[in-house]
């Protein structure tokens, strides 16, 4: 009992014990709830609501008992009817009123905290509802006063109804408590039917929660477990003749709606069912609970792949089985209770909740005696059929009206797949073989609906689609479903659509000649448009070449295209008849065949398994139109349809070399011809990195390249930024002697180093393999070194190893801020070594007269006579100083 000691009543107890709780309550009940999830209760009192959280215990040595602790009073000016709690969810009803709201630890945010500003006239009518203080005139209990039916969503809600908490137990680590308003409805008395207003009263409020299910493993890695985590939620209230179903999650919404046949008394909810009892009969209603929950799980189920019926679908009652005097009604699991009574007393007023009388005098009624012996009592346990069973019923009933009724067709199955979906979300479905049954009922019913939508042509036939991928036939058994369906070829759109989509799907599938002939076909008499795109699906590849070129033939004369032209080159390769192959590819110019090879890349490329191949159209253009091959795959990457690993592997097979590091020269020019495309700067930076690894990697082993470049330097040069103008002192040490391939890759990384867009610090690792035995390497060293300002360093390996080009190396580097690297660098460097070689280097004295001369133009005499050497041969030397002095006379 609460307060008392725990361990005395356990310690050296050696029998079964009932464990009970008491909940004092300072104030009479009038209503309760148990959160299904958590299992805290929430007691209804005359203005407030009291929560009692679930506690687990340990008394003594491995013994765990329950317990409740008060922590929070919900204070409101309702006296509520009835009330129901889940998950931190809170609703309650009054006469004509229901209000929904969270509780929740936590900072409290801006919008949940904001005041509502009304107009006076709500806030009187606020204060006179049943949700407010009571009319104080007297007059007013002469009258019944109805309000005007309003529907206010999140934080409108709290203009009606305000809740104010008051915690009592202890402080939460999750801060304080705050009220995040939901819904607030209002209704007006259904005089039409009654004019007692106790029959409009709102009943049968109910909130249930369906769980997102999973199963893991506990830390010992052995024993399995289930989850339990709330998915969604829902809430169920109802009138006499009408019911309201609501999704309470994220944003709350009236997902369906139910019209009594007659009047109801009580009704329960589950995730597949609604059941709702009136005087004399149990109906069944169907429900969207399963449908809101599976897009709440995956938002994204709406696609080409997958799909639901919508939560909107117009709900239906199944069944009515007819009871004498029903009373009430209850649900656990697969059984519905029910109590009757068979007499004709009425006997309601003694199960009825509480209520407030109209003259709001006293919310307490006179209980009567209870009567010791009252015969016509009755209890029943009615046991539903399992979904699968039910499933069977639906699709037996829908076959019958299919002919006929095709939207009643349609609606019956979805019936029966929600039915389906909502069993298979079942938290407590454990059984390994009961969950594979139900999944194979699940396909059954994709398959159904899906040959529905193929056949009708209604506003949704393009859910075919989504409902075969779903039922998991192969295309083959569906294609042969719809060709014994349809007798007289006349395919339903839905059913040309899933098609469509079919064969431009990478499928591993292939068909038999006679299966793809007839798609074949099918698309001839429907959409021949399609036709090339068809024959390019990897599934068709045994499909009668003959026919296929007789309907492209047909398909060429009446709507000529670059398409139909490509489709049938591809076709006439495979029938072995490279004369029309060539026939075909003559009649449209270059660009005009990559067009074509846009609209279809299938040509090209195919796709299995995540791998790509090189089609035998593909191998065909390597050998005799490489331009077009490399133009085809550069437009595809320039339209997202090819990244550049998916080029590098396809360039890769179709050179038959599949060695990481082997870089095929069609690859080569496909990355030349890309960055004259100027792509991306994300895509260049690879490409230019790429361009720069396989040019080192060309030079510095000396290997040629295994076939012609299609674009020369100069034509990269001339075509793009990318690459720049050699510069004139590297084309004075480009050797004559290599092989012109070889030359031609050199001046490409030369032109690529002379560009803007290389980052040379980035260059320099891979430059290490080429060694400085030769000019053309030393003329890639020295080019870094001057993009990177190392000009006195790059004169010092000029002088070393190739000093003919020094004169022009000072003549294009030494320029502006540059131009004193003449007298400071290099005439004295040249000085040095004229020295030391004893004036027997002819190459040396020459470069020491160019730059003698071109000092003597830059530099005063004074300015010139300094920067000389002073070493006694002044003879040498004289002949500038003459002619220094004779352009300073002269000026």
């Amino acid at each position: 009992m609460l307060g008392l000691k725990l361990e005395a009543p356990y310690s050296g107890a050696s029998k079964d014990q009932m464990e009970i709780v008491e909940l004092p309550l300072s104030e009479p009940p009038l209503c309760i709830s148990c959160c299904p999830v958590q299992g805290d209760l929430l007691v209804g009192c005359r203005n407030k609501l009291v929560l009692f959280t679930l506690k687990h215990l340990m008394a003594g040595h491995n013994l765990e008992v329950l317990d409740f602790e008060r922590s929070l009073i919900l204070h409101t000016s309702v006296t509520p009817l009835q009330v129901a709690y889940c998950g931190g969810y809170v609703s309650f009803v009054s006469e004509f009123e229901v209000a929904i709201f969270q509780i929740l630890q936590g900072p409290e945010e801006i919008s949940n905290t904001e005041v509502h500003t009304v107009s006076n006239t709500r806030g009187q009518q606020a204060e006179g509802s049943s949700l407010g203080a009571p009319p104080s005139p007297s007059d007013f209990d002469e009258f019944v006063i109805c309000q005007r039916p309003v529907e206010l969503i999140g934080k409108e809600s709290k203009s009606r109804v305000l809740v104010t908490l008051e915690s009592t137990g202890l402080p939460e680590e999750g801060g304080k408590y705050h009220v995040n308003y939901i819904l607030y409805r209002s209704f007006a008395p259904d005089l039409s039917q009654t004019c007692s207003v106790e029959d409009t009263r709102l009943h049968s409020l109910q909130m249930l929660p369906m769980y997102r299910t999973g199963y893991s493993l506990t830390e010992d890695g052995k024993t399995s477990f289930w989850e339990k985590e709330l998915l969604s939620l829902f809430c169920f209230f109802s009138m006499p003749h009408i019911g309201y179903l609501y999704t309470i999650g994220k944003q709350p919404a009236l997902i369906s709606t139910y019209q009594y046949p007659e009047r109801s008394q009580q009704a329960v909810l589950s995730p597949q069912f609604l059941h709702v009892i009136t005087s004399n009969s149990l109906q069944c209603f169907t429900v969207r609970c399963s449908a809101a929950a599976a897009r709440d799980e995956d938002p994204y189920i709406d696609t080409t792949m997958k799909t639901c019926p919508p939560v909107t679908l117009d709900v239906c009652a199944l069944r009515m089985q007819l009871f004498i005097g029903l009373k009430t009604i209850c649900r656990f699991k697969n059984h519905v209770i029910l109590l009757t009574k068979a007499n004709m007393e009425d006997y309601s007023e003694r199960v009825k909740l509480p209520k407030i009388p109209s003259s709001r005098k006293s919310i307490f009624a006179k209980r009567e005696p209870p009567v010791e012996a009252e015969p016509g009592w009755n209890l029943y346990v009615v046991n539903l059929i399992s979904a699968s069973q039910l499933y069977k019923e639906m699709v037996e009933y829908s076959t019958k009206s299919r002919t006929v009724r095709t939207q009643s067709s349609i609606h019956l199955l979805s019936e029966a797949h929600l039915l389906v979906r909502a069993a298979l979300m079942d938290h407590n479905l454990k059984d390994a073989e009961e969950k594979d049954k139900l999944l194979t009922v699940f396909r059954e019913s994709c398959v159904l609906l899906g040959d529905c939508f193929s056949r009708f042509d209604t506003k949704d036939s393009h859910l075919a689609l989504p409902y075969y991928k779903m039922s998991g036939l192969s295309l083959s058994k569906i294609l042969s479903r719809a060709v014994l369906e349809e007798e007289s070829a006349n395919y339903g759109k839905g059913f040309i659509f899933y098609l469509k989509h079919s064969l431009f799907e990478e499928l591993d599938e292939v068909l038999n000649e006679e299966m793809a002939t007839k798609v074949l076909h099918i698309l001839n008499g429907t959409e021949k448009s399609h036709l090339p795109h068809a024959l390019c699906s990897p599934c068709m590849q045994n499909v009668c070449r003959k026919t296929a070129m007789k309907y492209l033939q047909n398909l060429n004369i009446s709507t000529p295209s670059t398409l139909v032209t490509l489709t049938k080159a591809a076709m006439a390769l495979k029938m072995q008849n490279f004369k029309a192959f060539e026939a075909e590819m003559e009649r449209h110019s270059e660009m005009m065949l990559v067009c074509g090879f846009l609209d279809e890349p299938r040509l090209l490329i195919q796709r299995k398994k995540e791998q790509i191949h090189p089609t035998q159209l593909s191998i065909t253009l390597k050998e005799f139109r490489p331009g077009v091959l490399v133009a085809s795959m550069v437009a595809l990457h320039e339209h997202s349809k090819l990244n550049l690993p998916e080029a590098q592997l396809f360039f890769r097979e179709l050179c038959g070399k599949y060695e990481e590091d082997y870089v095929p020269q069609l690859l080569v020019d496909f990355w030349e011809a890309l960055v004259v495309a100027c792509p991306q700067d994300s895509v260049l930076r690879d490409l230019l990195c790429k361009l720069t690894s396989h040019y080192v990697d060309t030079v510095s082993k000396g290997k040629l390249p295994e076939a012609k470049p299609l674009k020369t330097t100069e034509d990269l040069i001339n075509s793009c930024d990318h690459y720049g103008l050699i510069y004139p002192w590297i084309s004075v040490m480009s050797p004559e002697s290599l092989a012109d391939v070889y030359n031609m890759e050199l001046a490409k990384l030369q032109a690529l180093l002379c560009g803007p867009s290389v980052d040379i610090i980035s260059v320099i690792p891979s430059l290490e393999s080429i060694p400085e035995d030769n000019n053309a390497a030393l003329s890639i060293h020295v080019l870094c070194k001057t993009r990177l300002g190392n000009y006195e360093d790059s004169i010092d390996s000029l002088l070393d190893q190739c000093p003919e080009a020094v004169i022009t190396y000072a003549s294009h580097e030494f320029k502006d801020g540059r131009q004193a690297l003449w007298w400071n660098k290099l005439l004295p460097e040249l000085c040095k070594r004229i020295r030391l070689d004893g004036c027997q280097d002819q190459v040396l004295i020459s470069c020491l007269k160019e730059t003698l001369s071109v000092v003597a133009m830059e530099l005063d005499l004074r300015d010139f006579l300094s920067v000389c050497p002073d070493d006694g041969n002044v003879a040498f030397f004289l002949p500038y100083v003459m002619h220094q002095s004779t352009e300073k006379l002269g000026t």
